[in-house]
């Protein structure tokens, strides 16, 4: 039974569901809370909020004291959904019209951040995927969101709580304690209109998604409207016969779908950027040569050392801007599938695009609502994540989300940031205009940026480096003329173009003097070079003397057996001398920790191997903890190893293995 009292008189009987978008936005009501799905342009109901505002300045005009209808709204999105112009949720950018905002990137409605900066609405920024999971969370009926995603960011309660201006005052996110560990409640809250996205419905209202680039989260916001009482109106390009959909091919079932509005093409479009490309939607594939390459540019270089931090098989997140230019890098290199792209509303696999395409993707293993993909990066499923650099300090803080009155928001960044292994923050030195060239290997620095990224505090905290140190994540911030990594002391200078001075170029441009501790090294000349980098050889073969480091900072040695395999005992005779040539020189035992991700060894070998590991440790190790992801290999190579008198300490991650070493070195 409809629940909305309005709801008969916009029906007819003839057409089921089916209504006009002027009629369909008559349901929304004075102070109502309304969701809307979509992500930039892909999946955003363009035709229904283009209604609601030609409703909104109709009235505004008719009213004798100007007031629109439906005013002191409260509108809900999680990640951008505009094109930084007049489409999108600029729709909702008129003083009167929202009372109102929780969104999850802001940087696409330049018309919302007027009012969130005059004060005349009240703002929230909250974690892209904290609003989808909330969705799932007002639909179940629970109080709160329960999370660690936000802490020590901008968006815990001690840092302001997501609190965007003056007169925001309410709190939506409180901290709280759960069997003794910290986390931050996000308030949930009754969704009166959900608004979402579909390709065909049938006049029950069933839709399907087939030439959509992106699922999102509509059915998570359609059932939290539903559930909270609410009504949900879904924007479709055609409408189907009743009972001719197939049903496995429904995504968002017809109970949960009060009203069907059928948009016109030009404001169907499939992105903001292209009406309609069937490799998004995955009806065909393209071919990855098909792609041009990049032009030699700070951008180029940037994305190119990025690059050196891709490793096979594994899975990976780029960021919209800068951090996309790494898969153009990897697909000019030929490594791309190697490894395993994903973006954060859904995309598994495939090519990512670029620009107001963002969030789609050619040549896709799989499309996942985007609240999974989001369950997926929580819990630490990401190998590595490439995001942009905008402000660092010196502890390693990060912030991609306001700069003075520019309002760009988290989007998905601190979902992203806090839970993969490996962070790759990368962008421009400076700010501002700059021209380089690079050429023979060496960069030349042609004009330089006018503002500092790297600041003494940034303006708001994006991204916590001393909680990822604390982690024991793997942080790096990439340049056009040099490489950072984050320390549990701060930042440090580990990397230098060739060709720039580190006075002049670096050193003199920072509000804050690094660490030091080492010369930085050379940056790989092949990186400022037009040829290709061969690094598809790299990611598949790395020299055995690559593959140890001590970090004399922590006191740690660290062994890389990534990808390595042994088959003979010609391998294992090689290693034990690389590895007794590097610790010999330190003169003392000392903690290790072994990565045996994607290690391989002939069974046979089990034995001589377990028999070289025992030799190594009781000759230079104080401690030693391994890791691998490989559950059958824990099990085997423990089992051997413990026979031979080795205690395996073997884990399955690698913060588990620091988490012990640090324990180990308690006792």
């Amino acid at each position: 039974m409809p629940t909305h009292p309005s709801l008969p008189l916009v029906r007819n009987a003839a057409r089921g569901k089916v209504v006009s978008a002027d009629k369909a936005v008559e349901l929304i009501r004075d102070g109502d809370t309304i969701a809307t799905g979509g992500f930039v342009g892909i999946g955003f109901a363009e035709e229904i909020a283009m209604a609601l505002e030609a409703r909104f300045l109709a009235s505004q005009q008719a009213e004798p004291e100007g007031k629109g209808r439906p005013g002191n709204l409260t509108l809900v999105y999680a990640a951008g959904q505009g094109d930084g112009k007049a489409k999108g949720l600029n729709h909702f950018g008129h003083a009167g019209m929202v009372r109102r905002v929780i969104g999850g990137h802001w940087g696409l409605v330049p018309e919302l951040q007027k009012l969130a900066f005059a004060n005349q609405i009240e703002a929230y920024n909250l974690p892209q995927g904290v609003i989808v999971h909330l969705y799932r969370d007002i639909a179940a009926r629970r109080p709160a969101h329960l999370t660690t995603i936000g802490m020590d960011t901008f968006v815990d309660p001690v840092n302001g709580g997501g609190k965007l201006n003056a007169c925001t005052t309410e709190d939506m996110v409180t901290r709280v304690t759960i069997h003794g560990q910290d986390c931050l409640a996000y308030k949930t809250f009754p969704i009166h209109v959900g608004i979402i996205r579909a390709t065909t419905a049938d006049p029950d209202g069933n839709l399907t998604m087939e030439k959509e680039a992106l699922t999102l989260e509509a059915l998570s916001i359609a059932m939290a409207a539903r559930n909270s009482g609410g009504i949900v109106i879904a924007q479709v390009e055609r409408v189907a016969e009743s009972g001719s959909l197939n049903p496995r091919q429904v995504k968002i079932p017809g109970v949960l779908v009060d009203c069907v509005v059928v948009a016109r093409p030009e404001n169907h479009w499939q992105t903001f950027a292209t009406p309609y490309n069937p490799a998004f939607s995955g009806e065909i594939r393209v071919q990855a040569d098909s792609i041009p390459p990049m032009p030699m540019s700070e951008r180029k270089i940037i994305a190119r050392r990025a690059a050196f931090e891709l490793r096979p098989n594994s899975v990976v997140n780029l960021g919209i801007g800068m951090p996309d230019g790494v898969a153009a890098i990897a697909n000019e290199e030929k490594v791309i599938d190697l490894v395993t792209m994903t973006a954060e509303p859904g995309v598994i696999g495939g090519i990512p695009a670029i620009g107001l395409n963002f969030g789609a993707a050619s040549n896709t293993q799989a499309i996942i609502d985007q609240p999974y993909q989001f369950d997926f990066y929580d819990g630490g499923g990401l190998d590595t994540a490439f995001l942009g650099l905008a402000q660092v300090d010196r502890h390693g803080n990060l912030n991609v989300s306001k700069f003075g009155p520019k309002l760009a928001g988290a989007g998905g960044f601190i979902n992203i940031s806090q839970r993969a292994k490996t962070v790759v923050f990368v962008g421009s030195f400076m700010a501002g205009p700059l021209h380089i060239a690079a050429a023979d290997g060496r960069l030349t620095i042609l004009e330089e940026g006018n503002a500092p990224k790297f600041v003494e505090a940034v303006e708001q905290v994006t991204f916590s480096g001393p909680r990822a140190a604390r982690q024991g994540q793997k942080v790096l911030y990439i340049t056009e003329r040099c490489v950072f990594r984050l320390t549990a002391a701060g930042l440090e200078l580990t990397e230098v173009a060739p060709g720039v001075d580190v006075d002049r170029d670096i050193l003199a441009l920072m509000r804050f003097r690094p660490l030091m501790p080492h010369p930085p090294q050379t940056m790989d000349p092949r990186i400022f070079t037009d040829a290709p980098m061969g690094l598809r050889q790299d990611m598949l073969v790395k020299p055995l003397e690559q593959r140890f480091q001590f970090d004399a900072a922590q006191g740690v040695f660290f062994i890389d057996f990534e990808h390595c395999s042994v088959r003979g005992m010609q391998d294992i005779r090689a290693i034990q001398a690389a590895c007794e040539a590097h610790l010999a020189p330190l003169g003392r035992r000392v903690p290790v920790i072994v990565n045996y991700d994607h290690f391989s060894i002939l069974p046979e070998l089990l034995d001589d191997w377990s028999d070289m590991v025992r030799a190594l440790a009781d000759t230079y190790y104080s401690t030693v903890s391994r890791y691998t992801t490989n559950g059958f290999l824990r099990m085997k190579l423990g089992e051997s190893l413990a026979r031979h008198g080795v205690v395996p300490h073997l884990f399955g991650s690698e913060q588990d293995a620091r988490s012990d070493l640090v324990s180990a070195a308690g006792h």
